[in-house]
Protein backbone atom coordinates (compact mmCIF):
# COMPACT_ATOMS: atom_id res chain seq x y z
CA UNK A 1 0.00 0.00 0.00
CA UNK A 2 1.07 3.60 -0.91
CA UNK A 3 1.70 5.78 2.07
CA UNK A 4 -0.84 8.29 2.04
CA UNK A 5 0.82 11.56 3.37
CA UNK A 6 -2.05 14.75 3.64
CA UNK A 7 -1.16 17.99 5.55
CA UNK A 8 -3.50 18.51 8.29
CA UNK A 9 -5.11 22.26 8.50
CA UNK A 10 -5.28 23.09 12.46
CA UNK A 11 -8.20 24.52 13.60
CA UNK A 12 -7.01 27.24 16.11
CA UNK A 13 -10.82 26.89 18.24
CA UNK A 14 -9.85 23.09 18.92
CA UNK A 15 -6.82 24.13 20.17
CA UNK A 16 -8.23 25.72 22.90
CA UNK A 17 -11.84 24.83 23.39
CA UNK A 18 -13.11 28.20 21.91
CA UNK A 19 -12.30 31.32 21.36
CA UNK A 20 -8.90 33.57 21.26
CA UNK A 21 -5.97 31.02 21.61
CA UNK A 22 -4.12 31.63 25.78
CA UNK A 23 -1.05 30.52 27.72
CA UNK A 24 0.10 27.12 25.91
CA UNK A 25 -2.21 27.24 23.31
CA UNK A 26 -1.15 30.49 21.87
CA UNK A 27 2.72 29.09 22.13
CA UNK A 28 1.61 26.17 20.10
CA UNK A 29 -0.21 28.07 17.62
CA UNK A 30 3.09 30.02 16.96
CA UNK A 31 5.48 27.13 16.55
CA UNK A 32 3.43 25.84 13.77
CA UNK A 33 4.70 25.42 10.42
CA UNK A 34 3.22 27.09 7.50
CA UNK A 35 1.95 25.19 4.87
CA UNK A 36 4.76 25.98 2.55
CA UNK A 37 7.43 24.67 5.27
CA UNK A 38 5.01 21.40 5.77
CA UNK A 39 5.05 20.84 1.75
CA UNK A 40 8.52 21.60 1.12
CA UNK A 41 9.24 18.83 4.51
CA UNK A 42 6.72 16.57 2.74
CA UNK A 43 8.90 16.64 -0.14
CA UNK A 44 12.50 16.90 1.43
CA UNK A 45 11.30 13.40 3.28
CA UNK A 46 9.33 11.76 0.54
CA UNK A 47 9.51 8.44 0.25
CA UNK A 48 9.29 5.75 -2.76
CA UNK A 49 5.52 5.01 -2.91
CA UNK A 50 4.48 7.89 -1.19
CA UNK A 51 1.10 10.02 -2.41
CA UNK A 52 1.27 13.58 -0.94
CA UNK A 53 -2.19 15.21 -1.13
CA UNK A 54 -2.68 18.95 -1.70
CA UNK A 55 -6.14 20.07 -0.31
CA UNK A 56 -8.10 22.30 -2.15
CA UNK A 57 -7.62 26.32 -1.58
CA UNK A 58 -4.74 28.52 -2.74
CA UNK A 59 -1.67 28.38 -1.02
CA UNK A 60 1.30 30.69 -1.29
CA UNK A 61 5.16 30.33 -1.36
CA UNK A 62 8.43 32.54 -1.01
CA UNK A 63 10.73 30.06 -2.58
CA UNK A 64 10.87 27.22 -5.49
CA UNK A 65 9.64 23.48 -4.58
CA UNK A 66 11.99 20.49 -5.17
CA UNK A 67 11.39 16.42 -4.95
CA UNK A 68 14.21 14.22 -5.90
CA UNK A 69 12.84 10.83 -4.62
CA UNK A 70 12.02 8.23 -7.21
CA UNK A 71 7.99 6.60 -7.22
CA UNK A 72 6.21 9.79 -5.61
CA UNK A 73 2.37 10.92 -6.66
CA UNK A 74 1.61 14.11 -6.23
CA UNK A 75 -2.28 14.74 -6.27
CA UNK A 76 -4.65 17.79 -5.99
CA UNK A 77 -8.11 17.94 -5.49
CA UNK A 78 -8.81 19.72 -9.18
CA UNK A 79 -6.34 21.73 -11.11
CA UNK A 80 -9.02 25.18 -10.32
CA UNK A 81 -8.87 23.72 -6.58
CA UNK A 82 -5.73 22.97 -5.50
CA UNK A 83 -3.23 26.00 -6.10
CA UNK A 84 0.05 26.51 -5.69
CA UNK A 85 0.78 30.47 -5.93
CA UNK A 86 4.34 31.64 -6.44
CA UNK A 87 2.90 35.40 -6.93
CA UNK A 88 5.19 36.30 -3.99
CA UNK A 89 8.13 33.75 -5.06
CA UNK A 90 11.98 35.54 -3.49
CA UNK A 91 14.08 32.58 -4.52
CA UNK A 92 14.65 29.79 -6.82
CA UNK A 93 14.67 29.70 -10.73
CA UNK A 94 11.30 26.99 -11.28
CA UNK A 95 8.04 26.42 -8.96
CA UNK A 96 8.36 22.56 -8.66
CA UNK A 97 12.01 21.05 -9.74
CA UNK A 98 11.67 17.18 -10.20
CA UNK A 99 14.49 15.19 -10.14
CA UNK A 100 13.27 12.07 -10.50
CA UNK A 101 11.62 8.52 -12.21
CA UNK A 102 7.75 7.09 -11.61
CA UNK A 103 6.72 10.85 -11.18
CA UNK A 104 3.06 11.55 -11.68
CA UNK A 105 1.06 14.59 -10.97
CA UNK A 106 -2.33 15.31 -10.93
CA UNK A 107 -5.42 18.02 -10.32
CA UNK A 108 -2.66 20.88 -9.30
CA UNK A 109 -2.00 23.87 -10.46
CA UNK A 110 1.13 26.03 -10.54
CA UNK A 111 0.82 30.17 -10.86
CA UNK A 112 3.03 32.91 -11.04
CA UNK A 113 6.65 31.71 -10.73
CA UNK A 114 9.66 33.49 -11.66
CA UNK A 115 11.12 31.14 -13.81
CA UNK A 116 9.32 27.88 -15.08
CA UNK A 117 6.58 26.35 -13.37
CA UNK A 118 7.09 22.66 -13.39
CA UNK A 119 10.38 21.12 -14.34
CA UNK A 120 11.03 17.77 -14.88
CA UNK A 121 14.60 17.08 -15.66
CA UNK A 122 15.93 13.60 -16.61
CA UNK A 123 13.41 11.10 -15.36
CA UNK A 124 11.43 7.83 -17.08
CA UNK A 125 7.76 6.97 -16.65
CA UNK A 126 6.36 10.42 -16.32
CA UNK A 127 2.94 11.46 -16.04
CA UNK A 128 1.53 15.01 -16.60
CA UNK A 129 -2.41 14.78 -15.98
CA UNK A 130 -4.89 17.93 -15.17
CA UNK A 131 -2.17 20.35 -14.10
CA UNK A 132 -2.57 23.70 -14.80
CA UNK A 133 0.00 26.15 -15.04
CA UNK A 134 -0.36 30.03 -15.58
CA UNK A 135 0.59 33.39 -15.30
CA UNK A 136 -2.31 35.32 -14.50
CA UNK A 137 -1.17 38.62 -15.55
CA UNK A 138 -1.40 37.36 -19.02
CA UNK A 139 1.08 37.53 -21.97
CA UNK A 140 4.45 39.47 -20.40
CA UNK A 141 7.78 38.81 -21.05
CA UNK A 142 8.58 39.44 -17.49
CA UNK A 143 6.39 35.79 -16.89
CA UNK A 144 8.45 32.37 -16.48
CA UNK A 145 9.88 30.86 -19.56
CA UNK A 146 8.12 27.57 -19.50
CA UNK A 147 5.10 25.95 -17.75
CA UNK A 148 4.94 22.30 -18.38
CA UNK A 149 8.65 21.42 -18.65
CA UNK A 150 9.81 17.84 -19.37
CA UNK A 151 13.17 17.82 -20.25
CA UNK A 152 15.76 14.86 -21.16
CA UNK A 153 12.74 12.72 -20.01
CA UNK A 154 11.76 8.93 -21.42
CA UNK A 155 8.23 7.49 -21.06
CA UNK A 156 6.55 11.16 -20.73
CA UNK A 157 2.65 11.38 -20.85
CA UNK A 158 1.78 15.00 -20.36
CA UNK A 159 -2.32 14.65 -20.74
CA UNK A 160 -5.19 17.05 -20.22
CA UNK A 161 -3.21 19.90 -19.01
CA UNK A 162 -3.37 23.69 -19.40
CA UNK A 163 -0.78 25.73 -19.90
CA UNK A 164 -1.25 30.00 -20.34
CA UNK A 165 1.28 32.93 -20.35
CA UNK A 166 4.65 31.63 -20.66
CA UNK A 167 7.24 33.37 -22.31
CA UNK A 168 8.64 30.66 -24.45
CA UNK A 169 6.41 27.38 -24.53
CA UNK A 170 3.46 26.13 -22.50
CA UNK A 171 4.25 22.71 -22.56
CA UNK A 172 8.20 21.90 -23.79
CA UNK A 173 9.29 18.72 -24.32
CA UNK A 174 12.86 18.48 -24.97
CA UNK A 175 15.64 16.31 -25.37
CA UNK A 176 13.30 12.98 -24.70
CA UNK A 177 12.48 10.20 -26.00
CA UNK A 178 8.38 8.61 -26.27
CA UNK A 179 6.74 11.07 -25.22
CA UNK A 180 2.69 11.56 -25.64
CA UNK A 181 1.14 15.27 -25.25
CA UNK A 182 -2.84 14.94 -25.39
CA UNK A 183 -5.92 16.28 -24.77
CA UNK A 184 -4.25 19.86 -23.46
CA UNK A 185 -5.15 23.68 -23.93
CA UNK A 186 -2.44 25.93 -24.59
CA UNK A 187 -3.15 29.50 -24.82
CA UNK A 188 -1.49 33.15 -24.70
CA UNK A 189 1.89 31.63 -24.73
CA UNK A 190 5.09 32.30 -27.05
CA UNK A 191 4.81 28.68 -28.10
CA UNK A 192 1.67 26.86 -27.09
CA UNK A 193 3.23 23.42 -27.32
CA UNK A 194 6.80 22.92 -28.52
CA UNK A 195 8.73 19.75 -29.46
CA UNK A 196 12.40 19.89 -29.42
CA UNK A 197 15.35 17.11 -29.74
CA UNK A 198 13.22 14.71 -29.06
CA UNK A 199 12.60 11.18 -30.29
CA UNK A 200 9.03 9.56 -31.22
CA UNK A 201 6.57 11.97 -30.23
CA UNK A 202 3.00 12.04 -30.72
CA UNK A 203 0.93 15.20 -30.44
CA UNK A 204 -2.64 14.82 -30.37
CA UNK A 205 -6.21 16.05 -29.30
CA UNK A 206 -4.83 19.60 -27.97
CA UNK A 207 -6.21 23.14 -28.81
CA UNK A 208 -3.96 25.49 -29.75
CA UNK A 209 -5.26 28.79 -29.93
CA UNK A 210 -3.84 32.66 -28.94
CA UNK A 211 -0.26 31.60 -28.65
CA UNK A 212 2.53 33.39 -30.91
CA UNK A 213 2.95 29.78 -32.56
CA UNK A 214 0.41 26.86 -32.06
CA UNK A 215 2.44 23.43 -31.87
CA UNK A 216 6.43 23.89 -33.25
CA UNK A 217 8.93 20.72 -33.83
CA UNK A 218 12.33 21.75 -33.81
CA UNK A 219 15.30 20.57 -33.81
CA UNK A 220 18.17 23.03 -32.64
CA UNK A 221 22.15 22.93 -32.49
CA UNK A 222 24.34 22.49 -29.67
CA UNK A 223 22.27 19.94 -27.78
CA UNK A 224 23.32 16.86 -27.08
CA UNK A 225 20.28 15.05 -28.96
CA UNK A 226 18.65 15.27 -32.61
CA UNK A 227 14.97 14.76 -32.86
CA UNK A 228 13.19 13.09 -35.41
CA UNK A 229 9.83 11.28 -35.47
CA UNK A 230 7.03 13.47 -34.30
CA UNK A 231 2.98 12.67 -35.13
CA UNK A 232 0.77 15.95 -34.66
CA UNK A 233 -2.83 15.15 -35.53
CA UNK A 234 -6.55 15.60 -34.76
CA UNK A 235 -5.58 18.87 -32.72
CA UNK A 236 -7.23 22.39 -33.49
CA UNK A 237 -4.65 24.90 -33.89
CA UNK A 238 -6.78 28.43 -34.47
CA UNK A 239 -6.01 32.10 -34.08
CA UNK A 240 -2.09 31.82 -33.04
CA UNK A 241 -2.14 35.75 -33.36
CA UNK A 242 -0.51 37.12 -30.22
CA UNK A 243 2.37 39.15 -30.65
CA UNK A 244 5.88 37.72 -29.88
CA UNK A 245 6.35 38.67 -26.25
CA UNK A 246 9.66 36.22 -26.03
CA UNK A 247 12.88 37.62 -24.73
CA UNK A 248 15.23 38.73 -27.31
CA UNK A 249 17.82 36.26 -28.03
CA UNK A 250 15.91 33.22 -26.96
CA UNK A 251 14.93 30.63 -29.51
CA UNK A 252 11.40 31.65 -29.81
CA UNK A 253 11.95 35.34 -30.02
CA UNK A 254 11.99 34.81 -33.95
CA UNK A 255 8.82 33.16 -34.32
CA UNK A 256 6.47 34.94 -36.66
CA UNK A 257 3.61 36.04 -34.61
CA UNK A 258 0.46 34.16 -36.94
CA UNK A 259 2.18 30.57 -37.15
CA UNK A 260 0.26 27.79 -36.70
CA UNK A 261 2.76 24.79 -36.52
CA UNK A 262 5.97 25.52 -37.72
CA UNK A 263 8.74 22.71 -38.14
CA UNK A 264 12.40 23.88 -37.82
CA UNK A 265 15.12 21.36 -38.90
CA UNK A 266 13.39 18.37 -38.25
CA UNK A 267 12.52 14.66 -39.99
CA UNK A 268 10.00 12.60 -40.44
CA UNK A 269 7.26 14.53 -39.19
CA UNK A 270 3.39 13.83 -40.16
CA UNK A 271 1.24 16.58 -40.05
CA UNK A 272 -2.75 15.59 -40.34
CA UNK A 273 -6.26 15.52 -39.47
CA UNK A 274 -6.05 18.82 -37.57
CA UNK A 275 -8.11 21.61 -38.14
CA UNK A 276 -5.88 24.54 -38.76
CA UNK A 277 -6.81 28.32 -39.77
CA UNK A 278 -6.95 31.99 -39.04
CA UNK A 279 -2.96 31.73 -38.38
CA UNK A 280 -1.71 35.42 -39.91
CA UNK A 281 1.23 34.41 -40.99
CA UNK A 282 0.58 30.93 -42.18
CA UNK A 283 -1.02 27.68 -41.17
CA UNK A 284 2.37 25.43 -41.43
CA UNK A 285 5.28 26.78 -41.58
CA UNK A 286 8.16 24.76 -42.38
CA UNK A 287 11.81 25.66 -42.86
CA UNK A 288 15.68 25.46 -41.51
CA UNK A 289 17.83 26.73 -38.77
CA UNK A 290 19.11 28.99 -41.64
CA UNK A 291 15.92 31.07 -41.07
CA UNK A 292 16.22 31.22 -37.38
CA UNK A 293 19.49 33.34 -38.44
CA UNK A 294 22.15 30.55 -38.04
CA UNK A 295 24.70 30.16 -40.49
CA UNK A 296 27.04 26.97 -41.04
CA UNK A 297 29.44 28.54 -39.08
CA UNK A 298 27.31 28.51 -35.68
CA UNK A 299 26.59 24.76 -35.41
CA UNK A 300 28.51 21.49 -35.33
CA UNK A 301 28.74 19.53 -38.72
CA UNK A 302 27.59 16.93 -37.62
CA UNK A 303 24.11 18.62 -37.39
CA UNK A 304 21.48 18.40 -39.87
CA UNK A 305 19.70 22.22 -40.56
CA UNK A 306 17.57 20.49 -43.09
CA UNK A 307 14.06 19.99 -42.80
CA UNK A 308 12.88 16.17 -44.46
CA UNK A 309 10.45 13.69 -44.60
CA UNK A 310 7.45 16.22 -43.95
CA UNK A 311 4.09 14.36 -44.68
CA UNK A 312 0.92 16.77 -44.66
CA UNK A 313 -2.05 14.37 -45.13
CA UNK A 314 -6.32 15.27 -44.40
CA UNK A 315 -5.78 18.43 -42.61
CA UNK A 316 -8.87 20.53 -42.83
CA UNK A 317 -7.43 24.15 -43.42
CA UNK A 318 -9.20 27.28 -42.92
CA UNK A 319 -7.84 30.35 -44.36
CA UNK A 320 -4.79 31.81 -43.02
CA UNK A 321 -1.59 33.83 -44.15
CA UNK A 322 -3.30 37.38 -44.84
CA UNK A 323 -1.15 39.41 -42.60
CA UNK A 324 2.46 37.52 -42.23
CA UNK A 325 4.59 39.03 -40.16
CA UNK A 326 7.59 39.50 -41.71
CA UNK A 327 8.16 42.19 -44.02
CA UNK A 328 9.77 39.87 -46.76
CA UNK A 329 6.31 37.76 -46.46
CA UNK A 330 4.28 40.30 -46.34
CA UNK A 331 5.98 41.86 -49.86
CA UNK A 332 5.79 38.67 -51.29
CA UNK A 333 2.28 37.77 -50.19
CA UNK A 334 0.88 41.24 -52.02
CA UNK A 335 3.42 40.56 -55.15
CA UNK A 336 2.59 36.88 -56.21
CA UNK A 337 -1.30 36.82 -54.83
CA UNK A 338 -2.78 40.13 -54.86
CA UNK A 339 -3.05 42.78 -52.28
CA UNK A 340 -5.97 40.70 -50.53
CA UNK A 341 -4.20 37.58 -51.50
CA UNK A 342 -3.08 35.21 -48.78
CA UNK A 343 0.00 32.89 -48.71
CA UNK A 344 -0.84 28.65 -49.34
CA UNK A 345 -1.65 26.95 -46.23
CA UNK A 346 2.35 25.80 -46.17
CA UNK A 347 5.01 27.93 -46.40
CA UNK A 348 8.42 26.77 -46.83
CA UNK A 349 11.70 28.37 -46.34
CA UNK A 350 12.95 26.36 -49.74
CA UNK A 351 17.01 25.55 -47.90
CA UNK A 352 17.72 22.43 -49.46
CA UNK A 353 20.57 19.79 -48.42
CA UNK A 354 22.99 20.28 -51.26
CA UNK A 355 23.69 16.48 -51.28
CA UNK A 356 20.58 16.01 -52.77
CA UNK A 357 19.47 16.26 -56.42
CA UNK A 358 16.19 18.34 -55.98
CA UNK A 359 13.72 18.96 -53.34
CA UNK A 360 11.40 15.81 -54.13
CA UNK A 361 10.24 14.13 -50.99
CA UNK A 362 11.53 17.20 -48.61
CA UNK A 363 8.09 18.20 -47.96
CA UNK A 364 4.98 15.35 -49.54
CA UNK A 365 1.38 16.64 -49.66
CA UNK A 366 -1.50 14.69 -49.95
CA UNK A 367 -4.52 17.77 -48.33
CA UNK A 368 -6.89 17.97 -51.12
CA UNK A 369 -6.49 21.62 -52.37
CA UNK A 370 -3.38 22.84 -50.10
CA UNK A 371 -0.16 24.04 -51.55
CA UNK A 372 3.06 24.73 -50.53
CA UNK A 373 4.89 27.91 -51.76
CA UNK A 374 9.06 28.00 -51.80
CA UNK A 375 9.87 31.27 -50.72
CA UNK A 376 13.41 30.90 -51.67
CA UNK A 377 14.67 32.54 -48.47
CA UNK A 378 18.45 31.73 -48.61
CA UNK A 379 18.51 33.67 -51.80
CA UNK A 380 16.45 36.56 -51.12
CA UNK A 381 13.23 35.59 -51.63
CA UNK A 382 14.17 35.66 -55.57
CA UNK A 383 12.98 32.67 -57.21
CA UNK A 384 9.13 31.87 -55.56
CA UNK A 385 7.50 29.47 -56.55
CA UNK A 386 4.25 27.17 -55.99
CA UNK A 387 5.10 24.27 -58.02
CA UNK A 388 3.41 21.03 -56.60
CA UNK A 389 5.50 18.80 -58.95
CA UNK A 390 7.89 17.85 -56.41
CA UNK A 391 5.48 17.53 -53.17
CA UNK A 392 2.59 15.22 -54.80
CA UNK A 393 4.17 12.16 -53.08
CA UNK A 394 4.14 10.14 -49.99
CA UNK A 395 6.24 9.22 -47.13
CA UNK A 396 5.60 5.79 -45.16
CA UNK A 397 3.71 6.49 -42.30
CA UNK A 398 5.30 6.76 -38.70
CA UNK A 399 4.03 4.60 -35.75
CA UNK A 400 2.15 5.48 -33.08
CA UNK A 401 4.13 5.81 -29.92
CA UNK A 402 2.99 3.20 -27.01
CA UNK A 403 4.73 4.15 -23.68
CA UNK A 404 6.28 1.50 -21.83
CA UNK A 405 4.49 1.61 -18.67
CA UNK A 406 1.45 3.98 -19.25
Amino acid sequence: MPRVVTLIVINLAVLTGCGQPTGDATQRVAETPSYEERLRLQLETAKPGDIILIPAGQHRFSRSLTLNTDNVTIRGAGMDKSVLSFAGQIAGAEGLLVNASDFTIEDVAIEDTRGDALKINEGTNIVIRRVRTEWTNGPDTDNGSYGIYPVQTENTLIEGSVAIGASDAGIYVGQSRFVVVRGNRVEFNVAGIEIENTVHADVYDNVATNNTGGILVFNMPDLPQEGHSTRVFDNEVVDNNTPNFAPRGTAVAGVPTGSGILVNSNDKVEIFANRIGNNQTANVLISSVFSAGYSERKFADSFDPYPEMIYIYGNEFFPGGNAPDRAELETLRISVFGEDGRLPDIVWDGAINPERDDSMGVICVDNEAATVVNVDARNGYQNISTDMTNHRCTHEKLAGVTLATR
